[in-house]
């Protein structure tokens, strides 16, 4: 299977598993060339590579496809992030969602460590302020998240995921939806978080290296 093949088919298990709806959440994967985007208003349920915009990193359309409005902010964290992302997925799945609009969010820790997956895999997490969908502050503000980070909430919103590979991002992705359900389902609750020393010891075992 071509990695566009597999840009396709990850996008339709997103919508089977209700993490994408009607048109919403776009994926992206770069090239050394090129950018290939999910196109704007389409639906991730049953797209083909044929499908997908291509553009450069200029953000100049290389086909006759039109690629997400958000293909602002993808270009801007590929800039920012540099090697360390070679795919991108934005999705407005339900609990990350939910989680965004909390109005009590703790800002530099939106999510408690209750797993070390959790933390292998998604944390830290940036929180980046409501800007409107497909604007340039979003765009800036998403750019500067990705600099240090490869998980971001956005507020009122939904995720924006980056990954060595579109494995890694959509495993990222998966893992943080999951977290924050977690999240939900505990709430009320006392939570037992890992310890400092727990947490020392993940990040001591399975470093994962921002750069």
């Amino acid at each position: 299977m071509s990695e566009l093949e597999l840009l396709c088919d990850i996008g339709a298990s997103f919508f089977a598993r209700g993490y994408a709806f009607g048109s919403t959440g776009n994926l992206s994967v770069r090239t050394e060339a090129e950018i290939l985007i999910t196109p704007t208003g389409r639906s991730l349920r049953n797209l083909r590579p044929e499908d997908l915009a291509c553009i450069d990193e200029a953000g100049t359309p290389l086909n006759a496809a039109r690629p997400s409005k958000e293909y602002p902010f993808h270009l801007a964290a590929y800039r920012a992030a540099g090697r360390r992302a070679a795919a991108i997925v934005h999705l407005h799945s339900p609990h990350a969602v939910a989680l965004s609009c909390l109005d009590n969010l703790n800002e530099r820790e939106p999510l408690p460590v209750i797993t070390p997956y959790y933390l292998m895999r998604v944390a830290p997490v940036a929180v980046v302020p409501y800007f409107r969908p497909g604007s340039e502050e979003l765009g800036a503000a998403i750019g500067q998240a990705a600099r240090d980070h490869d998980t971001i909430l956005l507020r009122n919103h939904g995720l924006v995921c980056l990954g060595r590979s579109l494995e890694e991002a959509v495993d990222r992705t998966d893992e943080l939806e999951e977290t924050a359900r977690l999240y939900f389902l505990l709430r009320g609750e006392k939570l037992r978080e890992l310890t400092a020393g727990q947490q020392a010891e993940i990040a001591r075992v399975f470093p994962r290296k921002l750069t």
